[in-house]
């Protein structure tokens, strides 16, 4: 059963440069030569990409087009789709084509799909552990370089939401900008006049009374950042609904419960992309080799 949000279309040209860039990493200049040296051309296998532990899974876009890239010919079936949960010796995938191909992508297919089922699987755990409260996870900008849409699309899958996509979609005001501004109120009106009417403005403090300030003025959100759960109860008091309130900073699996407890809207959550483990998947080939597929 799926989880949580609508899941987005990752669009295909930045899967499959995203392939092609981890391909071309793992290939170098000389490509697999473990492979060519010890599987005969033309050998045809079978396989299935199986879980070794319970998760959600994401990223199998990412896997179907590296065996794509290396053998259009490949067939590949998806038998669980992404924003699934899966139990160990779930089968994900089968896969049936030219074993050189097989073998010479599964390490980049595994690579992604592990990373975001890794993600998908942690934010999985923090929507659970909030289960019954109006707030959502979200998550934060603090993804691997290049991979920031695979990443929030994961945490899509574990049933989180996005936060802005990058700085060019959404204002948020942080404590250096308010310095360099001068005031909470400065910066606010400076980017209020800015930017276009659709463009969301989210306002960082750090205390109750630097809230006060912010509410005088037109926000669209105000991220509570490093308060507890009786700060943040107050401050939620304080907004009374003009605006959306999200709580960032000191969150786990131990304290997202008791900050959800007091209101909040939002609690965005670093973690799910810069500390999610690596779901173990693996790739296994099936015996006897000729054994279709496509007719199991």
């Amino acid at each position: 059963m799926s989880r949580g949000p609508i899941l987005p279309t990752l669009p295909p040209g930045l899967v499959e440069e995203a392939v092609r860039i981890a391909l071309d990493e793992d290939l170098g200049l000389a490509g697999d030569i473990t492979t060519d040296a010890t599987v005969p051309s033309g050998s045809k296998a079978n396989a299935v990409i199986a879980a070794r532990k319970p998760g959600v899974i994401s990223g199998l876009p990412l896997a179907k087009a590296a065996f794509d890239a290396v053998d259009p010919e490949t067939y590949f079936s998806i038998e669980i789709d992404d924003g699934q949960a899966v139990k160990p010796g779930a089968v994900i995938a089968r896969i049936s084509g030219d074993a050189r191909a097989l073998l010479t992508a599964e390490r980049v297919a595994l690579n992604f799909l592990g990373r975001l089922s890794g993600i998908a699987t942690l934010t999985s755990r923090y929507v659970d552990a909030i289960r019954g409260t109006r707030a959502k996870i979200v998550d934060t900008r603090k993804t691997t370089p290049g991979l920031r849409a695979f990443e929030k699309y994961a945490v899509r899958c574990g049933g989180g939401f996005n936060h802005r996509a990058g700085l060019f979609d959404a204002v948020l005001i942080k404590d250096n900008h308010i310095i360099a501004a001068g005031s909470i109120t400065a910066a606010i009106r400076a980017a209020r006049a800015a930017v276009g009417h659709m463009t969301k403005i989210e306002v960082e403090v750090d205390t109750l009374a630097q809230l006060e300030i912010a509410m005088q003025e037109k926000i669209d959100c105000v991220l509570l950042d490093n308060m507890g759960p009786p700060e943040l109860s107050k401050a939620v008091q304080i907004v009374g609904g003009r605006c959306l309130t999200e709580a960032s900073g000191g969150v786990n699996l131990d304290t997202v419960r008791k900050i959800a407890e007091t209101g909040v809207d939002l609690i965005s959550v670093g973690a799910l992309t810069h500390s999610a483990a690596v779901l173990d998947l693996g790739l296994d080939f099936l015996n006897p080799p000729k054994q279709a597929i496509l007719e199991a």
